[in-house]
């Protein structure tokens, strides 16, 4: 049998390994946990809120992202004013509080949208740090499932759009539609394949400077027919630009402006004469009265033509009477050849016989 002392050792190293054992898992629990130190000391600030936002114990505190401990308790206050309705109790590492003043503003933070919430303490600029039991400021916002439920409408919209956007893109893979046609369907390959082809056979000729627009790109004899043209264009501009010939008058001469000018004025003039109806085209337009006699006598003239078509009169007998025509011209005739007569011996005419009984 082993001694009683081996055993005894033995007994003594196996408790050894058990609580280092013991010791170094509780050390692993305490950094995967992120538990707090216990050798820490620590200090206790408040805040009011309106809402707890459904925080919950244990949840961090941070100072401006950085962790500096947990909420330790969160209550009812049950005072009147409702800013000042929940009370929360938080424990942080006390090295922290000369880096906290005393006018810090604390609110509610998440890491992202689904990330589970905490508090952050926003620094301030006075030079007085708080102290252990103060009370910092909470700031007035929204809580942030508010904010979520606001980008809700967005979110649905965006949700709306990708849907739209993978029935568009199930359509083009199943080759239906325009552009699902123009990657599935061979004969449209095809023909944008012999475009191509043409579209290189043009590009190639352009190279060569052959067709118009080859003439147009290396033809140096049109090159300088158009630095020709625009050089006669350059002078012409620089002619305006003196105030020479007839359109450079037009630009520059300052008496021709002021004649225009006077002549607008005039003619204003002229239109305002007749607007109030003076002189006897402003009588014509705004004179009632010689607008009647005017109307009456085209009236007349109107009639008068009436009965001249109906053949009545002189005149309308002259143009509706088929017998007068014709006597008149047959007199016109008779009247003709005796002035021929007369041209050809006037002595017959101008004779005086005298006769004696």
């Amino acid at each position: 049998m082993p001694a009683a002392h081996k055993v005894a050792w033995s007994q003594l190293r196996v408790g050894i390994m058990s609580m280092a054992a013991l010791i170094t898992l509780a050390v692993l629990i305490f950094l995967m946990t992120g538990a707090d130190n216990p050798f820490q000391k620590k200090a206790t600030l408040y805040t009011y809120m309106e809402d707890s936002a459904a925080m919950t114990d244990g949840s961090a505190v941070r100072l401006n992202g950085i962790f500096i401990g947990k909420l330790k308790r969160i209550e009812i206050t049950g005072e009147k004013d409702n800013r000042r309705a929940i009370r929360m109790t938080m424990e942080v590492d006390r090295k922290y509080l000369p880096m906290i003043p005393d006018d810090s503003l604390i609110g509610f933070s998440a890491e992202n949208v689904l990330g589970a919430k905490f508090l952050n303490i926003h620094r301030g600029t006075s030079p007085s740090p708080v102290k252990d039991g103060g009370t910092l400021q909470s700031k007035d916002e929204k809580d942030f499932l508010e904010v979520v439920q606001s980008a809700m409408p967005l979110l649905e919209s965006m949700q709306s759009i990708l849907s739209r956007i993978d029935k568009i893109v199930a359509q083009v893979e199943s080759g239906k539609g325009s552009i699902g046609k123009l990657i599935f369907e061979q004969e449209i390959y095809d023909r944008v394949n012999v475009l191509l082809g043409d579209m290189q056979k043009v590009t190639e000729a352009m190279s060569q400077g052959r067709g118009t627009i080859g003439h147009l790109l290396y033809d140096e004899g049109l090159y300088e027919d158009l630095r020709r043209t625009l050089s006669r264009v350059d002078n012409v501009v620089a002619s305006l630009e003196k105030g020479e010939g007839t359109a450079g008058k037009l630009l520059k001469d300052s008496s021709l402006y002021d004649e225009l000018r006077k002549s607008s004025t005039e003619l204003r003039s002229l239109l305002t004469d007749l607007n109030q109806g003076k002189g006897t085209a402003g009588k014509l337009l705004k004179d009632e009265a010689l607008h009647n006699r005017l109307v009456a006598t085209l009236d007349h003239v109107n009639s008068t033509i009436d009965r001249i078509n109906s053949g009545q009169g002189t005149i309308g007998q002259l143009m509706t009477n088929p017998a007068l025509y014709e006597s008149l011209t047959a007199t016109s005739a008779e009247i003709q050849s005796l002035m021929k007569d007369f041209r050809a011996n006037p002595k017959k005419f101008l004779t005086i016989q005298l006769k004696l009984f």
